[in-house]
This record gives C-alpha cells, sequence and structure tokens, in this order.
C-alpha cells in the first residue's frame, strides 16, 4: 500500500510541474527480459533531478523455471549541461525481492555463480547503492532516449530449495555479498 501512495504522490507531482521538469521512461534491456518496468525523474534544480524506476515479473516459464522478482531503484542525477541533456553522473539505492530458479546457465561472473540456478531455486531478498554514468541524447522537445551504466554493491538473503517447482528448503537464511555492475539501462524518455 506504501508503494501505491508513493507512486500517486509522484504522478501528482508530475502533471503540477512545468515542462521539462518531469521525464516518465522505460528501459528496454528489461522489457527484453519480459520484466515490466517504468520510471520518473522529477527536475530539483538546474542541474539535479531525482530519478526512480520500479521494474515487475510475476510471468511463469516452461520447463517449471522461475524469474519471478520486484524491484525499486531510487536515485540522484547530476548533470553535466543541462538536466535531461548531455552526461550525468549519479548514486542510486535497490532493494526487492526475488524467486528465481530453474534457469540452465554455466554463469559465472565476479565471485557470483550463475549456474546454481540450473538445479535450485532462491527465494530472497537484497538492497544496495551504487554509483552510475550515463548519456541523453535528445530526439525532439518530448522525447529522449538515455544510456546509463552503474557499478555498486547488493547484500542478499535467501533461501535455497531443492529444484525450482518443489517446496523442499535445502539452505535457510544464507547471505551474499556482491559487487558489480548494479545498473544497465537504455531507456526511452517522454518528458512534459
Amino acid at each position: 500500500m506504501r508503494r501505491v501512495i508513493v507512486l500517486i504522490f509522484l504522478l501528482q507531482t508530475a502533471v503540477a510541474l512545468e515542462a521539462q521538469k518531469v521525464a516518465l521512461k522505460t528501459n528496454v534491456l528489461s522489457d527484453g527480459l519480459m520484466n515490466i518496468n517504468a520510471g520518473v525523474e522529477v527536475g530539483l534544480s538546474p542541474r539535479l533531478t531525482l530519478d526512480v524506476i520500479g521494474e515487475f515479473n510475476a510471468w511463469s516459464l516452461s520447463h517449471d523455471r522461475r524469474w519471478k522478482h520486484w524491484s525499486v531503484q531510487p536515485g540522484v542525477r547530476y548533470w553535466l549541461c543541462d538536466r535531461f541533456s548531455g552526461h550525468f553522473v549519479g548514486a542510486h539505492l535497490h532493494g526487492g525481492q526475488f524467486n528465481i530458479g530453474g534457469i540452465k546457465n554455466g554463469i559465472s561472473f565476479l565471485g557470483t555463480d550463475f549456474s546454481k540456478l540450473s538445479d535450485a531455486r532462491f527465494q530472497g531478498w537484497f538492497v544496495g547503492g551504487g554509483v552510475s554514468y550515463g548519456y541523453a541524447w535528445i530526439l525532439d522537445k518530448h522525447w529522449n532516449i538515455e544510456a546509463e551504466l552503474g557499478l555498486g554493491y547488493s547484500f542478499t538473503r535467501y533461501d535455497r530449495f531443492k529444484c525450482a517447482g518443489c517446496g523442499r528448503k535445502v539452505e535457510a537464511d544464507k547471505s551474499h555479498h556482491y559487487v558489480g555492475p548494479t545498473k544497465a539501462a537504455v531507456n526511452i524518455v517522454y518528458m512534459f
């Protein structure tokens, strides 16, 4: 319920503000992974913005695979010229919950072994933060495309289950520390 109130507040703020002080966006990289996502960015000063993006995935996949999660990633951006155009640097927080398993792969990246998702299901939550760099290209008065890459830290607490579809818990209350990419976005942006 609290998330709904925050979203309503942000949307009301968007309607009340003048032109080019608010932007709505979607990350097409997340869209490509079947993650429904939407974001809002609000101008705080000529070079500073508040950016909040949320993502949700509740799809059921074939062959007893799970890729379900929700996350939110608020952050601030400092634009090197004018807001919503050109280079920017940012700081972000992130958090959410996940239920993932049965995803066949052989990926091991920066100390995290994603191949464990092949034969088990992991359910838990994560929090963290990081820094980012990006660039926004102006297409016209209302449309932009922006690219952003962020690095940071995530703390994860989870339970591990024997298989993606069963309920037999193998490990409880485990944790993992991750340092590496925490944000990758190619956003389509509409500005008011």
